[in-house]
């Protein structure tokens, strides 16, 4: 059986095409994404998605559904996650997406995505311990999820999203110290305040996973990857050092050249700082010194939902 997943996301649009054969193996036919910056411009004080971004995503869903035409899929199952369901005109949104790429999207909860990156991230990674927190670093927020012998016992949703924290605190094409540390004490407050329940301090054999297009960005650049390969991306383990040293090297490139950075994704040259940073402050709340990457996530979750 072959079903189609889609996840918006804030920056990014994905799709994937999987398959189930009859031994039970879960195999990828097709993959694909589109970074559109659908919550570009989306702020506490001005919940709208704009009508450049929303046709720019549009546009991305009617090419997928001609894609998942030509693989004659049997499920089809798209979800939008945390800017379209914070946006007063969310809906204005799905509709569209109805009326011109015939794809009905569900916007899930906070909850739901948090399931559904533990189901993708738990199906790629193998886990030596009963306790882990995995992170999901978004364009509009990140979610944290503790695990406890493949379990959710604690879960949040914080307002720390790579596409908004840039529009906030980086503004210029080259980024200077003191936005870097403004907005490393911010995440660091924010944090701070919002993982207060995670109280698992003490917990020795704890680990961190982290997943979405920050991490796998940051392995794909310290892998030096021309081209994008999710074998060697997957448990791939980043450090604080090598992370901080990645950003370091960065800020002093201007974003327009930043692009030419071997493994650094086209459209991520900006928004890689924060979640960068982001990383780096959560290593420090749970006094880790690494994380290990998972390419797998909320798409991968969306696939096994389906089988």
């Amino acid at each position: 059986m072959r079903t189609a997943s889609i996840d918006i996301g804030t920056n990014t649009i994905r799709l994937l095409i999987s398959e189930q054969t009859s031994h039970g193996v879960f195999k990828k036919i097709y993959i694909s994404r589109a970074i559109t910056r659908l919550g570009e411009g989306f702020s506490e004080n001005k919940r709208l998605l704009n009508s450049n971004t929303m046709e720019k995503s549009l546009d991305a869903l009617c090419n997928f559904s001609k894609v998942i035409k030509e693989y004659n899929v049997s499920k089809i199952r798209a979800v939008a996650t945390s800017v379209v369901r914070e946006s007063e005109n969310g809906q204005e949104f799905v509709s569209h997406a109805a009326d011109k790429a015939g794809l009905k999207v569900e916007v899930i909860s906070g909850e739901e995505e948090a399931r559904l990156t533990v189901l993708g991230v738990l199906k790629s990674i193998d886990t030596n311990t009963a306790d882990c927190i995995i992170f999901d670093i978004g364009g509009g927020s990140t979610e944290y999820i503790y695990i406890n012998n493949s379990k959710i016992v604690n879960l949040t949703s914080i307002n720390l999203g790579v596409v908004h924290l840039t529009e906030k605190f980086l503004k210029n094409e080259l980024e200077s110290k003191e936005e870097i540390t403004q907005l490393s004490q911010h995440i660091q407050q924010i944090l701070k305040r919002e993982l207060q329940s995670f109280d698992i301090n003490k917990k020795k054999d704890l680990i961190l996973i982290a997943t979405a297009g920050t991490p796998t960005t940051l392995a794909a650049i310290e892998l030096k990857l021309k081209e994008y390969n999710p074998e060697l991306v997957n448990n791939f383990v980043l450090t604080e050092d090598t992370v901080l040293s990645t950003i370091n090297k960065l800020i002093q490139i201007p974003r327009k050249e930043r692009a030419n950075t071997i493994g650094l994704e086209k459209g991520r040259e900006d928004i890689i700082i924060p979640g960068a940073l982001i990383l780096v402050e959560t290593l420090r709340i749970f006094s880790l010194n690494k994380v290990i990457v998972s390419d797998g996530g909320v798409l991968e979750g969306i696939a096994y939902s389906q089988t």
